[in-house]
């Protein structure tokens, strides 16, 4: 379970330093996609190829099954980690994320959503959580 998160920078060439706590559980390689709100997500290849299983499942005839189809396998990308701890994120996912310096990596349980971190602190992504724990708690997530 990946959980945490860290600060880091992403340099001119898109080259991003991955946790060391990370990195253990990921392995050498792995994979990035774009994800939803606009950050970025990376499976381990288990977690990958379980979510692949899942989309190759879905209805071909239904619209909207094939586009949440495309939209996580076109942008997806196997990284691999070199001697640094680095990967290279493709520029295409980048742009997407709209990362250029400044970089947030959290945790969130089966994957890890690399975020701007711009973009991550405009979302204001804890401020309403009363709220959502109330949504949570009727979805039989009570704490």
């Amino acid at each position: 379970m990946f959980m945490g998160e860290y600060n880091h920078t992403i340099d001119a060439k898109g080259r991003l330093i991955v946790p060391s706590k990370f990195r253990e559980a990921l392995g050498d390689t792995f994979v990035v996609t774009k994800g939803l709100d606009g950050c970025l997500f990376v499976y381990d290849n288990d977690e990958w190829q379980a979510f692949e299983e899942k989309l190759k499942s879905l209805p071909i005839t239904n619209k909207e099954a094939r586009q949440f189809a495309r939209f996580f396998l076109a942008g997806a990308a196997e990284v691999e980690v070199d001697k640094q701890g680095r990967i290279l994120v493709p520029n295409i996912l980048r742009e997407f994320a709209q990362i250029s310096k400044d970089v947030v990596l959290i945790g969130v349980a089966s994957r890890i959503e690399i975020w701007s971190k711009e973009r991550f602190e405009g979302i204001g992504a804890f401020e309403d959580m009363d709220e959502i724990a109330e949504h949570m708690a009727e979805l039989g997530l009570g704490i």
